[in-house]
């Protein structure tokens, strides 16, 4: 059998396998962000489906500009907090573990409750359009350059967030630094153009992303997990990569482990793609995999297909899954059965990425196999 359904620990963490349900935005909370009552069946059915962790959807941090999307969950006050509990509570009964992904949007942000600007480090807007499976707007708003005021609330924000976390019972966090939110916009040139201490150099723009995982692990107890998303490209520029190409993501793993880090869950389009620029043959995992001894988990387009060879490549790494995921909310199961495995039907994510369509599809799909 594959060794994707060997053990694994993390930090003390023991996981009866490798896979992970990675992280979907679902904009399934209530208008102020609190948890539902549908999202915690969705986490509890990927527990009962034999997945060992899952990884939440992209959660914002604090009541200023950190929320990206029309009904994201937060994790900035006691009702959202306690409404997590009770999600992590269901999950855990099924002896799976559960990461809560915490987002600042920055400047890719489409709605918000509580302002109506963006903040990033630079007043630059993303390339591109808005997402409309996340909730139809008009474009991209402007963006304002954080000051120092900004730098302490974002912090705060997410120093808070790590707490309320451990309060909610997660078992850890993943600060989310990829796909175009805040902290990937720390590190890539097009966002960040700052010419003080926190831009210019990689070195420099890499300093910020530092400051904020020491701070997470600051404020965690010691067996409560710390770890990271990784990623050059963005929701809506799939092309970006940091000039510096390879060398780039070697400083930063260096400095990530430095600051401690649990583990680096690297992001990509494909996770065989060779991302960097310059033409190095490494993808975002091998260069976590050469140059540090950090626990990965590793994501982009695994399933039946591959996910027994993408095992094999790395095997200090846990395998996070997302359209298989979906279609099979119970994949590690069929997978070691070897029971048919769905294919992902999109019209399960219109108009609107919310559960309650996915929810509506699944109801009228069961009629139509039923009707026949």
């Amino acid at each position: 059998m594959s060794s994707a359904f060997d053990d694994f620990e993390l930090k003390g963490h023991k996981f009866d396998n490798r896979f992970v349900v990675a992280p979907m935005t679902r904009t399934s909370a209530d208008k102020k962000g609190k948890p539902t009552e549908l999202m915690g069946e969705y986490y509890e059915r990927f527990a009962k489906g034999g997945w060992s962790m899952i990884i939440s959807e992209g959660v914002y941090t604090d009541r200023q500009a950190s929320q990206g999307y029309i009904n994201q969950p937060g994790i900035t006050d006691a009702p959202q907090t306690d409404a997590w509990k009770e999600i992590v509570e269901r999950v855990h009964e099924h002896g799976c573990k559960f990461i809560l992904q915490l987002m600042h949007a920055g400047a890719q942000f489409q709605h918000n409750e509580y302002t109506d600007t963006p903040i990033a480090p630079s007043a630059v807007q993303p390339k591109g359009e808005p997402l409309s499976l996340y909730g139809e707007t008009d474009g991209w708003s402007e963006v304002k350059a954080m000051d120092e005021s900004d730098f302490d609330a974002v912090m705060q924000g997410f120093v808070g967030a790590v707490k309320r976390a451990e309060e909610a019972g997660f078992d850890g966090i993943e600060l989310h630094a990829a796909n175009g939110y805040l902290l990937n916009e720390f590190l890539s040139d097009y966002f960040n153009q700052r010419e003080d201490q926190w831009g210019g150099n990689i070195g420099k723009r890499i300093k910020f992303v530092e400051m904020v995982a020491k701070a997470a692990k600051a404020a965690a107890k010691d067996d409560f997990i710390i770890g990271i998303r990784l990623g050059q490209i963005t929701v809506t520029d799939p092309d970006y990569h940091w000039p510096e190409g390879e060398d780039a993501m070697i400083k930063l793993v260096k400095a990530l482990k430095e600051a401690g880090i649990d583990y680096i869950h690297t992001a990509d389009t494909d996770v065989n793609r060779k991302p960097f620029k310059g033409g190095s043959a490494k993808t975002l995992a091998e260069i976590v995999q050469e140059f540090s001894d950090i626990p990965l988990i590793v994501n982009g387009g695994i399933d039946q297909s591959n996910y027994e060879h993408v095992a094999a490549h790395y095997p200090n790494a846990m395998l996070a899954v997302a359209k298989a995921a979906l279609a099979n909310p119970d994949l590690p199961k069929r997978l070691k059965s070897g029971d048919k495995i769905e294919d992902l039907d999109f019209a399960m994510l219109q108009p609107t990425a919310t559960l309650e369509n996915e929810w509506k599809w699944r109801t009228e799909h069961d009629k139509h196999i039923n009707d026949k």
